[in-house]
């Protein structure tokens, strides 16, 4: 199953606060199948298509990544998580380091 894993995760909003990370073509599929019945369209079904031939080898695993994430989009379900910022104990000035 590793030769299915995604590149980089797509990030899907589930409500208020809740986010999903698709990280390979079997939670894309999973995804999918729950959406509901009388809400697909053409875009729900080349998705579907695109991540089914991944599945089976028939397709790339980019091509199902980029269909649902373009499914996302569309449905304007992306998320785009912000990345940490990062810092270090070397950029605290001498009045926030700890005392021991």
């Amino acid at each position: 199953m590793s030769d299915r894993l995604f590149d980089k995760p797509v990030y899907i909003k589930k409500g208020r606060y809740l986010t999903l990370e698709l990280s390979n073509v079997h939670d894309a599929l999973m995804f999918l199948h729950e959406w509901p019945e009388d809400d697909r369209d053409l875009i729900y079904e080349t998705a579907w298509k695109a991540c089914c031939d991944a599945y089976d080898g028939v397709k790339p695993v980019i091509a199902a990544r980029n269909a649902i994430q373009g499914f996302a989009r569309k449905r304007d379900i992306l998320d785009i998580p912000n990345p940490p910022i990062p810092w270090s104990a070397s950029e605290l000035s001498n009045s926030d380091q700890l005392r021991v």
